[in-house]
């Protein structure tokens, strides 16, 4: 398991690292993480959701995605409440406190799902949530060491050097634990280090002192490395967007929404060398935009009065006409002409932006499916993903994608306008390079500006980029230690329990 001192410390960084540094040793590796609190869901192949950063990190271990390896995931809403997935179903929406009582009933459901991926794989490498030593959550800590002493699996703690503090974060951590559970830690790895790490020889030989637990390694910062499917909030305050590669880029300009969900969306934006990304929230912001992107959001009818509150309204209702505007899932709805919610926000009735002739009605069951099909009058294949309680019915324009059906048939999605308006449910369609290339070389020619396309495809990106991470870990943390600790937990079957 691998644990943290804060949120943010790097723990789903390690883990994505660890999955590929041992699946190139040929060891059968999964992640998994007990319980997410994320917006940023993906969909597996039978229709489940679980955490964006676990469908990364199976992609780093070479495995698909699994509804076990995220048995509970928790979608924070406007209100205070979080919609509450287990093993990929939504079941319930409950407030901070009344969730305490549901996380007695998922304690099962987590070491069970547990349990089953350790029978199928040589390593599962676990991933806590928050810091390790939250004392007053102890008692309903189904995801960090409470988790990894009822499964038997001894634990490292990353601490986050590059914020200060980190001899204290780590001491404190161990210090506050009870014995059961600090007997769990086995390792301590400092991550986010700048400069020469022999400069910290002294202490972390006295933190080993102190608490007889060795340091398994010091990992240098990153840098200016792009960071592709940050999850956590907290990653998406600090993260740097890269600077393009010529001098007359293709300008994309990314509307903030305070419940984004899903920004994995931008990440092929962002590799595309010709391509200048920015966040807007303010009409200013959009101001000589070539593409402007609408993001999916937890929280629609909330967004679409933010964007109100900021004047945003007007500024995409007024965009020059030969910009070109696209909305994905909620930002799809936002720029229809009516949103029907009695259920997510209870709002009933809401106008849209009104760019768009389609209108949503929000009902159950969630839509949870991956689609794939082509760009209607083209050949131009699309694949993504579908996460939503809205219902959309287009009264004009024209469909942007056909959809393929398990029974040979097609369905018409999304629309498109004479006004270069588009919109889509699919999260994930700027995966598919043939459409994210066309889409850009269209706004560059209408714009006058320079697009050359990145020569390498994003799904080989996405492998290099945690091939990268996995030769990190590899140089500086001791993999030998990690698979000898892994080999110290219980066998499956024989877990001590809660």
């Amino acid at each position: 398991m691998v644990v943290g001192t804060t949120s943010g410390s790097g723990k789903s960084t390690v883990v994505a690292s660890l999955c590929r540094a041992l699946a190139r040793r040929g060891v059968r590796v999964a992640p998994f993480k007990a319980q997410n609190m994320s917006n940023h869901a993906a969909v597996t192949p039978d229709g489940g959701e679980i955490g964006r950063s676990q469908a990364m990190q199976a992609l780093a271990a070479g495995v698909e995605t699994d509804r076990r390896m995220g048995p509970v995931l928790l979608k924070p809403s406007a209100n205070g409440t979080s919609h509450v997935v287990v093993m990929g179903e939504e079941i319930a929406v409950d407030d901070a406190l009344s969730y305490g009582d549901r996380a007695e009933t998922v304690r099962p459901v987590v070491l069970d799902a547990l349990a089953s991926l350790r029978q199928e794989h040589d390593v599962v490498v676990l991933e806590g949530a928050g810091g390790a030593a939250e004392i007053n959550l102890l008692e309903r800590d189904v995801v960090n060491l409470p988790l990894a002493a009822a499964a038997g699996v001894p634990a490292v703690l990353v601490v986050d050097i590059d914020r200060g503090g980190s001899f204290a974060s780590a001491y404190g951590t161990w210090a506050l634990l009870p014995e059961h559970l600090r007997s769990t830690l086995r390792g301590f790895v400092l991550n986010g280090f700048r400069g020469d790490a022999s400069l910290l020889a002294d202490g972390l030989a006295d933190l080993e002192r102190r608490t007889g637990v060795p340091v398994l390694g010091v990992l240098p910062h990153l840098g200016d490395h792009l960071m592709l499917g940050v999850e956590d909030s907290l990653d998406l305050v600090g993260f740097r967007l890269p600077v393009p590669q010529v001098t007359d880029p293709v300008r994309v300009a990314v509307v903030r929404l305070p419940h984004l969900a899903n920004p994995s969306d931008l990440d092929p934006l962002l590799l595309e060398p010709s391509v200048e990304v920015r966040w807007a929230t303010r009409p200013g912001d959009l101001e000589d935009a070539d593409l402007v992107v609408l993001p999916g959001s937890r929280a629609t009818v909330a967004d679409l009065a933010w964007l109100r509150e900021r004047d945003l309204d007007r500024a995409l209702t007024t965009l020059d006409r030969r910009v070109r505007l696209f909305g994905l899932c909620a930002g799809y709805q936002m720029l229809g002409t009516l949103i029907h919610d009695d259920l997510e926000s209870g709002a009933g009735t809401v106008e849209g932006l009104g760019l768009l002739p389609v209108e949503t009605t929000f009902e159950r069951p969630k839509v949870v499916t991956r689609s794939r099909g082509r760009v209607v009058g083209t050949e131009i294949p699309v694949e993504g993903y579908q996460i939503r309680w809205g219902r959309l019915t287009r009264t004009g324009g024209h469909a942007l994608f056909e959809l393929e059906q398990e029974d040979g048939t097609t369905v018409q999605e999304g629309c498109v306008t004479d006004r270069h308006i588009r919109g889509t449910s699919l999260h994930g369609v700027f995966d598919c390079d043939r459409l994210r290339h066309a889409l850009l070389w269209k706004v560059a020619a209408a714009r006058r500006r320079t697009f050359v396309p990145s020569p390498t495809s994003y799904a080989e990106a996405l492998s290099a980029h945690v091939d990268h991470l996995a030769d990190w870990v590899e140089e500086h943390l001791d993999l030998d230690s990690v698979l000898e600790l892994a080999g110290q937990a219980s066998a499956p079957g024989q877990e001590p329990g809660w």
